[in-house]
C-alpha cells in the first residue's frame, strides 16, 4: 500500500505542477457558474431558476467535459512512461506492476476529484450565497450528488484510458483512441441507438431495450442526476428508456461503479501480460 501511495503521491505532484489541477478546477467553476446564473436564458429568464434544472443542465455540460478532461489527464498514464524510457526503470524497483497501474489511477483520481471538488463546490457555494430563496438542504444535497457522480464519472474514463495505455506502444496512437472512445459514448452512442430502434420498427424486445442504457457510462450519469429529483418529465429521446428501468437510482450508482473497477481490472490484466 506504501508503494501505491507513493506513486499517487508523485502523479498528484506532477498534475499540481504542470497547472492540471488548478486548471480543471478553474474551468469547472467558471461554466458552473455560467449554467446556474444564464442556463435558463434561451426561456427568456437570466439568474438562477431551480436546483432540477441547475442540475440538470450541470450534467449536460459535464457529459462533454469531465470524460475529456479524464482522458487527456491518463492516456498517456503508461505508454508515455514507456516512451520516455522509465517504465522499464520504474519495473526494476521492488514495485510490482498492479502497484504502478492502481498508484496512477489514485493520484490521476485525485486530481480530478479535488478540481471536481473545487471547481463545482465554489458554484455551490456562490449559489447559495447569492440566490435568497434556495433551499440549502436541497442545494447540498442535490450539489453532494452531482460532485459524486461526476467524480465516479470522471474515473471512469480514467479507467478506459489505462486500457488504452497498456495496450498501445506510442502515444498518439493512445491520443487518437482516446479521442475516439470521447467520440463514441459521447456523441456517437445515443445516435446508433436511437437509429437501432427506429431501424427496428419495435421489434427490438422492449424489456431489453432499457437496459441498453447501461453500456453508456455517460447515459447512467445523466439519469442519475434526473432520477435524483423523481422528475421523468426531463427524460428525452433515448434517455426516456431510462424510465422504465427497474433499478431505481442505487442500481445507477452500482452500474457507474461497475464502469471504473471493470476497465481498471481490465487495464491491470493487459498489463501483466504486457512485455516491455
Amino acid at each position: 500500500m506504501n508503494s501505491i501511495w507513493t506513486i499517487a503521491r508523485k502523479e498528484f505532484s506532477d498534475s499540481l505542477r504542470n497547472r492540471w489541477l488548478i486548471a480543471i478546477a478553474l474551468v469547472f467553476a467558471i461554466l458552473a457558474l455560467g449554467i446556474a446564473w444564464f442556463g435558463a436564458a434561451a426561456s427568456g429568464q437570466v439568474g438562477y431558476a431551480s436546483t432540477p434544472a441547475t442540475i440538470a443542465s450541470l450534467a449536460s455540460l459535464g457529459i462533454f467535459l469531465i470524460p475529456l478532461i479524464a482522458l487527456l489527464l491518463s492516456y498517456d498514464a503508461i505508454v508515455g512512461e514507456e516512451e520516455g524510457g522509465t517504465l522499464l526503470l520504474l519495473l526494476t524497483y521492488p514495485l510490482s506492476r498492479g502497484q504502478l497501474l492502481f498508484g496512477k489511477f489514485l493520484g490521476h483520481g485525485l486530481t480530478l476529484a479535488l478540481a471536481t471538488l473545487i471547481g463545482f463546490g465554489v458554484a455551490g457555494v456562490a449559489i447559495a450565497v447569492l440566490v435568497d430563496d434556495v433551499v440549502i438542504g436541497t442545494l447540498a444535497a442535490a450539489m453532494f450528488r452531482f460532485v459524486l457522480s461526476t467524480i465516479l464519472l470522471g474515473w471512469g474514463f480514467i479507467a478506459l484510458a489505462y486500457l488504452i495505455s497498456v495496450r498501445v506502444s506510442e502515444k498518439p496512437v493512445a491520443a487518437g483512441l482516446a479521442l475516439g472512445i470521447w467520440f463514441f459514448f459521447v456523441l456517437i452512442f445515443d445516435l446508433m441507438l436511437l437509429g437501432t430502434l427506429v431501424a427496428s420498427e419495435g421489434k427490438l424486445n422492449p424489456e431489453l431495450l432499457p437496459w441498453l442504457l447501461m453500456l453508456n457510462p455517460t447515459d447512467i450519469y445523466r439519469l442519475l442526476n434526473i432520477v435524483a429529483f423523481g422528475d421523468g418529465a426531463q427524460l428525452s429521446g433515448v434517455l426516456s428508456l431510462g424510465a422504465d428501468l427497474p433499478i431505481g437510482a442505487g442500481g445507477l450508482w452500482f452500474a457507474l461503479v461497475l464502469w471504473f473497477v471493470i476497465p481498471l481490472a481490465g487495464a491491470w490484466v493487459l498489463f501483466r501480460r504486457r512485455t516491455i
